[in-house]
């Protein structure tokens, strides 16, 4: 294969012992340590080895109701972020946080914080959550419908950026002469009142090295990608196969271009699960040790959720009830999830055990066992498929997943010349080939008073 004028883009995504639904039950695994800071250090700095963009937080905002199987601890994102901040020197920090249970001013001033604290690694990956048992948590009976939730993750990014906006890169004076410490003529209130959200003042922290944290979205719904290719600057989706993943490539980057943006300045990573084996022997001998501990019980219930449809009594060796699931527009979830499983099990004729095997490495997510050489090969013709511009990594046993891969497929992609060798840049926008965080449009600056500080 040629090279392109391109190189791979990687995310590491952490989830405490793996993304194998049974990763926990694994020898190597090291369940104790799923709130154990030092754990994560290791992981964030094996992934700075590798010359990773950034690591990747989730976070969710309730217990999931399978904890007899498996419970997943999460550390608070940002608090973590900001703890492995001091603990690597280039590697992206991105993390989750829901534009539905929080407010816009904290969310701006915590990003904003670790931005300045990383000296301009951070990444935020804007969700809005899904679920009455997350509302519950919240003081709400119910979650909010599919496009208002959307349409109030409009407000809300449009909020933060004034906000993030709101002191000018020359605002601070500091002259101690004069004793003028920043010009307040520089520093503009947000003012802004929506349909859901109402915020006046500016933001009490100066501009950050980034102007603002890169801009993350995973919806892969008709309303996650419009909002994506409005907003967002990287796409982490679920695509089970090249050819899904280039049709939704292609439709994210034309309706970006149709909004009068450059599809360069929006990277697409689709999630991708690597089992690594010196031998493809290997490699499916690691899977299938992993598919061995999963739980019937989890996995059916786990399906059953997304599918919004009791499948245990269903036979698990026959389909699914199709003429009993939900249609898409009934879905309050995951919409993008759902479709993505009916599909896949109808496309290859799949059992309702089948799909749960079949998605027990990432939930949907596409995985591929096999050599260094081989699961380079499927990077690299993805990356030149226009598919992908990189990949959300998601090992299915950690440490030992992502050792595999940085000590093993890292150097062949950095052979072949698709891969970078050194960090060129400092900031995770630098490391993304993106452009510092622009102005809202049309937004009119009005300075928060006549006088100087």
């Amino acid at each position: 294969m040629s090279v392109p004028n391109r190189r791979l883009h990687l995310n590491l995504f952490i989830l405490s012992t793996g993304h194998h639904e049974a990763s926990w039950r694994h020898p190597n695994a090291q369940p104790q340590s799923a709130t154990d800071f030092d754990y994560y250090r290791k992981l964030a700095q094996t992934a700075e080895r590798g010359k990773m963009d950034s690591i990747f937080i989730a976070a969710k905002y309730r217990l999931a109701n399978t904890i007899k199987h498996r419970v997943i601890p999460q550390l608070e994102a940002l608090t973590l972020l900001s703890a492995l901040a001091a603990a690597t020197e280039r590697i992206g920090l991105t993390g989750t946080a829901s534009t539905t249970y929080n407010e816009p001013y904290q969310l701006a001033r915590q990003f904003a914080s670790l931005d300045h604290i990383s000296g301009g690694r951070a990444g935020w990956n804007i969700v809005t959550s899904t679920g009455d048992a997350t509302a519950q948590n919240f003081s709400q009976e119910s979650h909010l419908e599919h496009k208002d939730r959307y349409d109030k993750g409009r407000e809300f990014v449009e909020v933060v950026k004034r906000l993030w906006h709101s002191w000018s890169e020359d605002a601070l004076v500091m002259d101690k002469q004069s004793g003028i410490y920043a010009d307040v003529n520089r520093i503009t209130g947000a003012e802004f009142q929506g349909k859901y959200l109402s915020v006046k003042g500016a933001l009490n922290l100066p501009r950050s090295p980034q102007t603002y944290p890169v801009l993350v979205q995973a919806g892969s719904s008709e309303d996650g990608k419009q909002f994506a290719a409005e907003l967002a600057e990287v796409i982490f989706t679920a695509q089970n196969t090249m050819e899904q993943a280039a049709a939704f490539y292609a439709d994210v980057k034309q309706r970006a271009r149709q909004l009068g943006r450059s599809s360069s300045q929006l990277k697409i990573m689709p999630g991708f699960v690597p089992i690594v084996g010196d031998t493809e022997g290997e490699a499916k001998q690691k899977e299938r040790e992993l598919n061995e501990l999963a739980v019937s019980e989890y996995g059916v219930k786990c399906l059953s959720d997304i599918l919004q449809t009791n499948l245990f009594d269903c036979p698990l060796d026959g389909p699914l009830p199709y003429d009993a699931l939900p249609s898409l527009d009934e879905i309050r979830g995951q919409k993008a999830r759902f479709e993505l499983m009916v599909d896949l099990a109808r496309r290859e004729s799949l059992s309702i055990r089948e799909l749960i095997v079949r998605t027990a490495g990432g939930r949907g997510h596409f995985t591929y066992a096999g050599t260094p050489s081989q699961i380079a090969d499927v990077m690299e013709r993805w990356l030149l498929s226009e598919a992908a511009d990189g990949f959300n990594l998601m090992p299915p046993l950690l440490p030992e997943g992502l050792d595999d891969f940085v000590d093993k497929v890292v150097p062949e992609l950095q052979s072949r010349g698709i891969y970078r060798t050194e960090y060129e840049g400092r900031t995770l926008r630098e490391h993304l080939g993106l452009t510092k965080g622009a102005e809202t449009p049309g937004r009119s600056a009005q300075p928060i008073c006549e006088t100087v500080l």
